[in-house]
């Protein structure tokens, strides 16, 4: 095994070390939320589905491609790239649009009672099952490509002209316009949410800068004020974090479309997936630090399970 590759693993493995654990950590607290108090704030719900997305990238992806690389498991044949590739791509790009109706409806949170917006968000929060259900329907079916074109790499004497490198896989387009429309429609199913939530974020942080120059009121009044900052302050990280690694992903891809010297690397489609599920193995730790009732449930699980060792080991 070459040294690229020792480093590819190696890049991999912290992602799925830190990613699986901060992942299930954050589902596990909001269900345990659940369960307690018998329902979720919407807010909290978009952020267990969130986590859940962010899961399957780093889980189905990042794990795999550490089995892969170290020779552990490959699960890379034809039907094992389709599956895998159609999965990451599914999930990813909920964990866009999740991130994107998240700093929405935050920044709806912080509307005055009574305003048009604010009846906006009590519909988002009516309706927040009937979108969900439509970004898996719409997400789904913009990452239908790789089940018709993905591959194994035993088929790879064929697939340079029109095919990408995803060094266990490739993506064989029949032509480069089929190749170019699915990467501008990948694009652009990033763009759009990108632009809308740093709208959002903006927004957010012009309140937040003007809310800060009033009077600070009673106790109540700021500990409420405290706990919306804090929320808020949460989205807008989450944002700037998906602005970040997104923003370098997309142009990796693009760079990928243009460029035809990298269709036999894959270096280039390495950086990506590193790009993309950076955000997924990071978000679960700023939702963990920042989250006040993840932290609650965790702790409580913690002090559950220590209580009943301790009851286990006790004659």
């Amino acid at each position: 095994m070459t040294s690229d590759f020792w480093t590819r693993g190696i890049l991999f493995l912290s992602l799925t070390v830190v990613g699986v654990p901060g992942n299930v950590a954050v589902i596990f607290a909001f269900l345990l939320t659940a369960y307690h108090e018998g329902h979720l704030l919407p807010a909290d719900a978009i952020v267990l589905h969130l986590a859940s997305a962010n899961l399957m990238v780093v889980a189905v992806r990042c794990l795999l491609e550490v089995f892969a690389t170290f020779e552990i498991y490959n699960v890379f044949d034809n039907t094992g790239c389709k599956a895998v590739i159609f999965i990451y791509r599914t999930s990813r790009s909920l964990s866009i649009w999740l991130t994107f109706v998240l700093s929405t409806y935050q920044c709806l949170s912080i509307t005055p009672p009574g305003s048009c917006w604010a009846a906006a968000r009590a519909l988002v929060a009516q309706y927040l099952g009937v979108i969900f259900l439509a970004l898996w329907v719409i997400n789904t079916s913009m990452s239908v490509a790789p089940l018709m074109f993905a591959v194994g790499t035993s088929n790879n004497s064929k697939l340079i002209q029109n095919g990408i490198n995803l060094e266990f896989c490739f993506l064989s387009f029949p032509s480069r316009l089929s190749r170019d429309a699915n990467g501008a429609a990948q694009v652009g199913r990033d763009v759009v949410p990108m632009t809308l939530m740093t709208t959002a974020s903006l927004i957010i942080l012009v309140f937040l800068y003007r809310h800060s120059h009033q009077v600070k009121g009673i106790r109540s009044g700021r500990q409420g004020q405290s706990a919306e900052r804090r929320a808020a302050i949460t989205v807008v990280t989450l944002v700037m974090l998906y602005v970040l690694f997104y923003g370098v992903d997309n142009g990796l891809w693009v760079y990928t479309l243009t460029v035809p010297q990298t269709l036999g690397s894959s270096l280039i489609s390495d950086l990506r997936i590193f790009f993309s599920s950076l955000y997924a193995a990071i978000s679960p730790i700023i939702i963990i630090i920042s989250n006040k009732k993840v932290n609650k449930q965790l702790k409580f699980g913690k002090e559950q399970k220590m209580n009943s060792d301790a009851a286990q080991s006790s004659p």
